[in-house]
């Protein structure tokens, strides 16, 4: 725990110490409420927790975060950062429901948020929105629900067919009636 500990005070600097002070007593309840709550993850879990979080986050984190990170880590191993997610559900090719993704929830947390979005507006836009899409996605893993990709092939689009004469007037013929 000192290490993790160790490591926000490296990379929250300034938020480290108005949370903590020069105080280690209150530094050190800290680590024990700490250490008490995760003592069920292994020490390795708990440090790439910490690293993805620094990574992620501008903020400290809390000790629910940290939670939810440690959680993620054992349980979805596989499971990429939004922002890995996010890249790759705007490089796969189209169609993209043919593609093979890393997890379910790539694939339809950049459904929802739609492909022509994804594609066509600056990331900063576009991944916040996809963050936000991806993060319920990943709080539906971690309440059991789970995920899966559609096999069926997407509707095909039929030509449009140039309709001969006759037909064409018929129709305009049909609404004209209706406006008269």
């Amino acid at each position: 725990m000192n290490q993790i500990f160790a490591l926000f005070r490296l990379n929250y600097h300034n938020q480290y110490y108005s949370a903590f002070g020069d105080n280690p007593n209150s530094e050190n309840l800290a680590k024990k409420l700490w250490l008490d709550t995760l003592d069920n993850f292994s020490s390795e879990t708990i440090y790439l927790a910490a690293r993805n979080v620094i990574a992620e986050s501008e903020y400290l984190p809390t000790l629910n975060r940290m939670i939810t990170e440690c959680r993620k880590l054992v349980f979805f191993p596989g499971l990429p950062d939004p922002r890995q997610a996010y890249l790759e559900a705007c490089n796969k090719n189209s169609p993209k429901i043919q593609q093979t993704w890393s997890h379910a929830i790539v694939y339809l947390a950049g459904r929802d948020c739609g492909w022509f979005y994804l594609a066509k507006t600056p990331e900063y836009q576009a991944l916040t929105e996809f963050k936000k899409v991806y993060a319920k996605y990943s709080n539906g893993l971690q309440t059991g629900e789970t995920y899966n990709i559609s096999n069926a092939n997407p509707k095909t689009i039929s030509k449009f067919q140039v309709p001969n004469k006759a037909e064409a007037k018929k129709h305009l013929t049909s609404i004209k009636e209706m406006f008269d």
